[in-house]
């Protein structure tokens, strides 16, 4: 099964608008290296499962990936030929709202350039636009 949450405070959700930049988890926090989003989106738990495993199978074993997203907005859908009316669709799938600046992935014990070739897999999934960050030492 995909990712989704156990429970939610509300079944189906408005869309909403993805106005101004991250400032929450926009910075890398676990890892060594980080790809960051550029572009606002969403991105489907199907995306995010399949970036995991093109890093995983990238790095295999030396390294470690760190997932900084999760999917927690419904996306509802109505069935195919149906009338208008009879309200809204049941939730279809699952969606992680971005915003520019946020980091989507990390990496900890590869080099640079493992990591670089490994978020480029990586990035060629993703439906938003994404850098390669690097941690900055604590003062």
């Amino acid at each position: 099964m995909a990712l989704m949450p156990k429970r939610v405070k509300h079944r189906k959700s408005q869309r909403g608008r993805i106005k101004g930049n991250a400032t929450r988890g926009n910075t890398v926090a676990f890892g060594e290296w980080g790809l960051q989003s550029l572009d606002p989106g969403h991105i489907t738990a199907q995306t995010i499962e399949a970036c995991r495993i093109a890093a995983t199978q990238y790095v295999r074993g030396e390294g470690k990936l760190y997932i900084r997203i999760f999917p927690q907005k419904s996306v509802t859908s109505r069935p195919l030929e149906t009338r208008m009316g009879k309200g809204k669709g049941e939730p279809d799938h699952w969606v992680a709202v971005i915003k520019p600046g946020t980091v989507l992935f990390e990496l900890a014990g590869v080099s640079h350039e493992a990591a670089k070739r490994c978020f480029a897999r990586v990035a060629h999934k993703l439906p938003v636009n994404v850098k390669l960050i690097e941690r900055r030492p604590s003062i």
